[in-house]
């Protein structure tokens, strides 16, 4: 404890000491507690603290403030607090502390869920097993936080408000919501079914978990890719800085207003935001070229479609979103690009897309063009339906507007040289391939 602070270090003996002192009633009575429910607890604590992302902990450790008396309860939790995953030295030290602090916390809730009971006796039938399950279940949250926040001002000066306060809506969410399978596996526990079976409760509980751990991890890798390859994107092409998120959202307002939902819509919104990652394959000097282009270099900007989808064929999780990606810049009428797709002979996710586009292209400020107001891009999208723009699209979107409203582009999201002064005669791009108003608020380089 030699780095901690003398009142960190005071505070945790202090911990230990009580921790100590209420078990000892029931070492002095040991022939009262069952040693084999105590046993069978601390060692599921103790397999659970030793195994990754493991949800078994809390709802062992609350079968055991219900079933066992205060100091019983209280060692449950003493060998997987000793044996955790400790990720901050001094280890040891934390080991003790953590001991400690949930023994205290275990033999306090245990106290206040056997008010009322006499001891050793099975909990009352349910639904009458509910209330002092939840006020045992508080209590543990409560103790486990007032130690907690208690520790902080001791070893690193917070104050009090930051130390207790701003924990404890999230510290209370982990007892309340295991509390009722350490009810239920209490409640088997004394049935004639007996322990064998109130620990299968915990079986399906740890499977679930796990799966829900799983999917939470997928989608946050995921999400990771989708933020790298967007990053690679802005940095290159600053021009467009912050618009792939942008569309992205727009992308989902007309999607949710289509009826889309679920794995669908997150792939609209993947399309959205990846709509333009093809533009890591384009020269850079051609992306950022200032002068008009020629016709060569239209036709090589031209290409970042097909070399966004190839990009990502190969990720699995984007779903439709590669279409998307590859026919974004098709047009109803059969004049877009890279295959000159009609009607609806283009996938629906990239007529999405297309139309989130040029929203936000219009709506944002470029170093060729000013942003106009949302009224007057919606005027210019509902003037291009039927030939460029899929009619239903627009109309989602324009509906999914008049509901949400809309925040363009910010100063925030661009640098100093993208911002035009008020008083800079800009004029409107007219080197689009397609000579359509709509189509002209994009990039110097082509369409955004």
């Amino acid at each position: 404890m030699g780095a901690l602070p003398a009142a960190a270090r005071a505070y945790i003996a202090g911990a230990v000491l009580a921790a100590a002192l209420c078990a000892v009633p029931t070492v002095r009575d040991a022939s009262a507690v069952p040693w084999g429910a105590v046993a069978l607890l601390a060692g599921l604590c103790a397999v659970s603290e030793r195994l990754p992302r493991c949800p078994l902990t809390m709802p062992v450790l609350l079968a055991g403030v219900f079933l066992l008396p205060p100091g019983a309860a209280g060692l449950v939790a003493v060998p997987g607090a000793l044996l955790g995953r400790v990720g901050r030295r001094p280890v040891w030290v934390r080991r003790l502390w953590h001991a400690a602090q949930f023994s205290l916390a275990a033999s306090a809730a245990s106290y206040v869920h056997g008010l009322g009971t006499p001891p050793g006796a099975p909990p009352p039938p349910f639904p009458y097993a509910l209330l002092p399950a939840l006020a045992a279940a508080l209590t543990l949250a409560l103790v486990v936080t007032a130690l907690d926040g208690g520790v902080l001002v001791a070893a690193e000066g917070r104050s009090p408000r930051a130390a207790w306060g701003a924990p404890l809506p999230g510290a209370l969410v982990p007892p309340l919501l295991h509390g009722p399978t350490g009810l239920m596996t209490a409640l088997l526990w004394h049935s004639a079914y007996g322990p064998v079976a109130a620990l299968l409760v915990l079986l399906p509980m740890s499977v679930s978990s796990w799966v829900l751990d799983r999917c939470r991890r997928e989608r946050a890798a995921h999400q990771a890719t989708v933020r790298a390859l967007v990053q690679a994107v802005d940095l290159k092409d600053r021009y467009t800085r912050g618009h792939s998120e942008r569309v992205g959202r727009a992308s989902v307002l007309i999607a949710r207003e289509l009826g889309i939902t679920g794995d669908r819509l997150e792939a609209v919104r993947f399309a959205g935001t990846l709509h333009d990652v093809g533009k890591l394959g384009v020269p850079t000097r051609l992306l950022r070229k200032d002068g008009p282009l020629t016709p060569e270099e239209r036709r090589v900007i031209e290409l970042h479609p097909e070399f966004g989808h190839e990009m990502v064929r190969g990720i699995g999780f984007l779903g439709e979103a590669r279409d998307a990606i590859l026919h974004h810049h098709e047009r109803l009428d059969g004049s877009g690009y890279p295959y000159g797709l009609i009607g609806h002979q283009i996938p629906e996710f990239a007529r999405v897309v297309a139309v989130a586009d040029a929203f936000d292209a219009m709506t944002s400020t470029r170093s060729y063009s000013r942003a106009r107001p949302v009224p007057v891009a919606l005027a210019e999208l509902h003037r291009c339906s039927g030939s460029q723009f899929d009619p239903r699209m627009v109309a989602a979107l324009s509906r999914a507007l008049d509901r949400h409203g809309w925040c363009p582009a910010s100063d925030r999201e661009r640098s100093p040289e993208d911002i035009i002064p008020p008083s800079r005669n800009v004029p409107v791009d007219h080197r689009s391939p397609t000579g359509s108003p709509a189509a002209g608020f994009a990039h110097p380089g082509g369409p955004s």
